[in-house]
């Protein structure tokens, strides 16, 4: 062991590899830089055993070794310990004992290095504060009295990471900075009335939003609050539904709430034509908004036009209600057979006595078949009092009846007619009729003559003209008055009584007078044309 640690060898064994080989070679014989065991370079005495000694600090080395510079002189009574020792002369022995890091001792048993000094540890980040919530919108009064007030509002834009817990009313009388709380809780509602106010007198009032990380800043009206009655004259608010006739069923409940306004709380009066309400059948429920007007079975008595009145120290508003209680009419009457003709047949009634108090909408015609005994539906919504069945089987027997229609149903009952009738078999012999025979003989006549044509050579052209006679004529085609018989160059038609010539490809030599004839058993006629052929240009 030279006194000095392990990694300090390493690091000067690195440098040492380093130099020139000419510069190790003369401190490897220089008895300075490497002594004999046990005695020192200058006096020659014996150095104390390596277990004696207290385990040297660990030396940096300096730069200029590093560089290749020479290293400075060891100080006096420093054993001197080669800085770039040869690899062979290093100690072999692998079992070295390592000195201890600082603050511990080493196995030699030498003292302890100075323990280092403890860090301090990192402070810990503060973590974010809640922000409260923000401030109540749209904080407004609804409604005053005379010993209460109304006050409206809406939630804040944030609430906070807690959550909203609810608010808080305080109040502040006029002339006074105490601000007191009306409200023993926080609560979600963001409608409250304030109660127990004195008549009179102004207050200020102020909403908090509260949540676990505080109140936010409170949402105060700009004006003091005057507690005192608003007067308001009487309106009824007559729902849109009501305007018109109200129409329920025999037995159906009629529940009906109109809204008014006005302050004090006005008086409410419901007549019906000018006479007080049978209050064993109709129950009237008034609130200071509204009233209730309710008749649990309605009967046909209970149609009619009623009045309400809503009155405040001799101001009145009025409106009326149209109620109608309807119920299925009776049938109609007087059902008869008019006339039974082939397989039709002809009835005839009048309205029903009683029209269950709705227009009666129209009439529904069943018949009945003696062999089946059912009943089928022939006519619906007939809105006539007489009618027309067709279509009935002949040698069958039919029974008819008739029931009356309004808003409510149908009748209960329907009108049957007294007679049946009989659909009977009779013989038809059929008897065309006698078309008188008109003349049709006609000889034949041109009703478009042919016309002059000019054509080209080689270009084929038509000739045409129409005719008309009966029997059909029977047309010729003549050329110079000469007949054109079957000639590939000449194609007649007839069509319809419209005659064409076709000339192909015609030639000079084609060209002349053209004559059509027509001849049948009563006559003939003919027509004729000019046909020029000119030379190519």
């Amino acid at each position: 062991s030279f006194g000095v640690g392990i990694p300090d060898l390493e690091e000067r064994a690195l440098a040492w590899s380093k130099e020139p080989k000419t510069e190790r070679r003369s401190q490897s014989r220089d008895p300075r830089t490497f002594p004999a065991p046990g005695i020192t370079a200058m006096t020659g005495k014996s150095a104390p055993a390596a277990t004696d000694l207290a385990p040297a600090e660990p030396k940096k080395e300096p730069v200029a070794a590093l560089e290749g510079e020479p290293a400075p002189a060891p100080a006096a009574g420093e054993p001197l310990v080669p800085e770039h020792p040869p690899a062979a002369e290093q100690p072999a022995d692998k079992s070295t004992p390592v000195p201890a890091t600082a603050g511990t001792p080493t196995p030699e048993g030498g003292a302890p290095a100075p323990p280092a000094e403890p860090q301090a540890p990192a402070p810990e980040p503060e973590k974010p504060k809640a922000e409260p919530p923000s401030s109540p919108l749209a904080l407004t009064v609804e409604e005053v009295s005379e010993n209460s007030v109304t006050l409206t509002w809406k939630a804040p834009e944030q609430t906070g990471r807690p959550g909203l817990d609810g608010y808080v009313v305080e109040i502040c009388k006029d002339g006074s900075p105490d601000w007191t709380a009306v409200s023993k809780e926080p609560f979600l509602s963001t409608r409250y009335t304030i109660q127990e106010l004195s008549s009179g007198e102004k207050v200020h009032v102020r909403v908090k939003a509260v949540s676990a990380s505080g109140a936010s800043v409170p949402a105060t009206l700009e004006q003091p609050v005057l507690i005192r009655e608003i007067l308001q004259l009487p309106k009824i608010r007559m729902p849109r539904h009501l305007r018109q006739t109200y129409v329920r069923r025999v037995g159906d409940a009629v529940n009906i709430m109109i809204p008014f306004q006005g302050k004090p709380q006005p008086e409410v009066a419901w007549t019906k034509a000018g006479q007080p309400l049978d209050t064993s059948r109709i129950n009237i429920r008034t609130t200071g908004k509204d009233t209730i007007f309710f008749i649990r079975e309605a009967q046909r008595r209970d149609s009619g036009t009623y009045e309400l009145a809503v009155r405040i120290n001799g101001a009145e508003d009025k409106a009326t209600l149209d109620i109608r209680v309807i119920e299925p009419p009776s049938p109609p009457q007087n059902l008869k057979l008019v006339d039974v003709w082939a397989f039709n047949v002809a009835l005839e009634w009048t309205p029903p006595v009683d029209n269950g108090n709705s227009e009666i909408k129209g009439y529904i015609v069943q018949k009945s078949d003696k062999k089946s005994g059912k009943w089928f539906t022939a006519l619906e919504h007939c809105t006539r009092t007489s009618c027309t069945i067709s279509d009935l089987i002949i040698g069958n027997s039919y029974s008819f009846r008739v029931f009356s229609e309004n808003a409510c149903g149908r009748s209960e009952k329907a009108a049957v007619a007294s007679g049946v009738a009989h659909i009977k078999k009779t013989k038809t012999s059929y008897q065309p009729e006698k078309i008188p025979q008109r003349d049709m003989m006609e000889p034949p006549v041109f009703t478009q003559p042919l016309t002059d044509r000019t054509t080209t050579r080689g270009y084929s052209t038509h000739l045409f003209c129409s005719v008309r006679g009966f029997p059909q004529p029977k047309i010729i085609w003549m050329k110079n008055q000469m007949e054109i018989r079957e000639d590939p160059k000449y194609i007649a038609m007839i069509e319809q009584g419209v005659c064409s010539l076709e000339i192909r490809k015609p030639s000079p030599f084609d060209g002349g007078i053209y004559t059509c004839k027509a001849v049948n058993p009563l006559g003939e006629a003919s027509v004729d044309c000019r046909l020029d052929v000119k030379g190519k240009v």
